[in-house]
């Protein structure tokens, strides 16, 4: 007997689906509202006598709102503007560069630079937002032969990497370029600097054929050598890996500079 209570017992504290409850005044009965004044909660409904609070939508105006009066937001004055299209470089310092070296958490050759991928993996940057931009800060420090494409670099980082038997390549990225390299996807073709916002500033100088001589002295950023574009004729001369895409695109966005024109006919017309 003592053995079959024991089972019994045993069963009993099982925790099943048949036995499960809430604990005891952990819940409460929902409120019914407008079923009649004998409820105490009919008519009005708990809301009181019309009235904002009485209204239906919470009753609770909008944040910022002052009564019908024109805001705080509304009476101060304005200045500026937030462009759509400004690009946010992540900025590199060679002394943190140089830093990483030693702790051989950076490693770089001519045929094997470092990109954005190996600043973020590395943790160098730690967001490569809209490309990466070398700075010159802590030049004195740099002291191994650093080889880096960012998307950008300052006159004085080039200066120093260059001084110290490194090079710099700058290349253009495009959002979904910049994606395909931190993640080393090489299926896609990346985007080439075709975009009015990569293009030198050029000043709309008037009459037309003033303007034509001011379009023809301006130059590609990405294919002028004082910025180490990579689009460059010096670059596509010196850099260990050259794609047959970029030789063309050098050439079509270098061609303004052999076209004429004659300004003759455009000053008689």
């Amino acid at each position: 007997m003592s053995a079959m209570a024991s089972m019994m017992r045993t069963r009993a504290s099982r925790i099943t689906l048949s036995n499960l409850s809430p604990n005891p005044k952990s819940q409460h009965a929902q409120k019914r509202l407008g079923r009649g004044q004998g409820s105490g909660k009919g008519g009005t409904s708990g809301r009181g006598h019309k009235g904002q609070k009485a209204r239906s939508g919470n009753g609770k105006p909008k944040a910022g709102f002052e009564g019908g009066q024109t805001p705080i937001t509304k009476r101060f004055p304005k200045r500026g503007f937030v462009n759509p299209n400004r690009k946010e470089y992540a900025p590199v310092n060679l002394d943190r560069i140089q830093h990483w070296i030693e702790q051989g958490r950076l490693h770089s050759s001519p045929e094997n630079p470092i990109t954005a991928r190996e600043l973020v993996l590395s943790g160098c940057v730690h967001d490569v937002h809209d490309g990466i931009k070398l700075l010159g800060d802590g030049a004195a420090f740099l002291k191994t032969p650093v080889h880096i494409t960012p998307s950008k670099a300052s006159k004085s980082a080039i200066k120093a990497v260059e001084a110290s038997g490194g090079s710099v390549f700058c290349k253009y990225y495009n959002p979904l370029a910049l994606r395909d390299c931190v993640k080393s996807r090489t299926d896609r073709v990346s985007a080439a600097p075709t975009r009015r916002t990569d293009i030198r500033k050029i000043t709309p100088i008037y009459p037309l054929w003033s303007f034509i001589d001011a379009t023809l002295n301006s130059a590609v950023w990405y294919t002028d050598w004082k910025n180490r574009g990579y689009l460059s004729p010096e670059a596509i001369g010196k850099m260990p890996i050259v794609e047959e895409r970029w030789k063309e695109l050098s050439k079509q966005l270098l061609a303004f500079k052999d076209q004429t024109f004659d300004t003759k006919k455009i000053k008689k017309a």
